[in-house]
């Protein structure tokens, strides 16, 4: 390889392993800080605020790299944010060039950026954090609902594999809601979904802080996943 350009990346935190968070490969995963999003149910709040990161960080992290390959098949991307940082692509092509295969994870908030990045790309995890009608609140930041809606298109239309997961809370859906956004994501086109269980420490907003009395139960959940499966390939209720 040639010499490394320095690479500019707010680190984080780094995965060394998971079989979790990119599908069938052994991965890590490179968390980026700050995102533009103020979802109440956040429980990395810490992670929120951007900063400009040292070139020490991603010369860690290509250490790191360098170390394991031959012993992992891949690396993510997450956050955070990860594409709001100009120097992603530089980072991706670097990790491409040492074998490995990448991820990303993102909740879709530069449509533009990921869509130049995605040639580049194995797999995407984009969080679909709503229905259009309601997403702007669910994210706190008005006027952001057609930035993300363009994201979906573009992994819809771009040949990547790719999974869209939503958060649940109480607070932001009932199971008719949830119902409405899976039938709605099917139709569209999406194969693969997965709905996550928010968790109640550490969030952003503390009304997140606890379930909702009366709203869905995992009994409920299971059961709407068993309803929907057949519109899916893959459908997943994770805790």
């Amino acid at each position: 390889m040639d010499a490394p350009r320095e690479i500019r990346l707010p680190v984080a935190g780094l995965t060394r392993l998971t079989t979790l968070d990119f599908p069938e490969r052994l991965a890590g995963v490179i968390f980026l800080q700050g995102c533009p999003l103020a979802c109440g149910y956040c429980h990395n709040p810490q992670m929120l605020t951007p900063r400009r990161g040292e070139t020490a960080e991603w010369a860690s992290v290509r250490d790191f790299l360098e170390r394991r390959r031959g012993l992992l098949e891949g690396m993510v991307f997450s956050g955070g944010e990860p594409v709001m940082h100009r120097d992603l692509p530089a980072a991706v092509r670097e990790v491409r060039a040492l074998g490995f295969a990448v991820g990303l994870h993102t909740a879709g908030v530069y449509p533009q950026r990921l869509q130049t990045l995605l040639p580049r790309l194995d797999w995407v995890g984009l969080d679909v954090k709503g229905e259009a009608s309601r997403v702007e609140t669910i994210v706190g930041h008005p006027g952001i609902a057609p930035r993300l809606a363009q994201s979906l298109d573009v992994m819809l239309e771009g040949g990547v594999d790719f999974e869209c997961r939503t958060t649940l809370h109480g607070r932001d859906f009932t199971l008719a809601d949830i119902e409405r956004l899976a039938l709605t994501l099917a139709a569209r086109g999406v194969r693969h979904y997965a709905l996550q269980l928010a968790r109640h420490d550490q969030c952003l907003d503390p009304r997140y802080a606890a379930p909702v009395p009366g709203g869905p139960s995992r009994a409920d959940l299971e059961g709407l996943v068993a309803r929907l499966a057949p519109r899916f390939e893959t459908l997943a209720l994770r805790a």
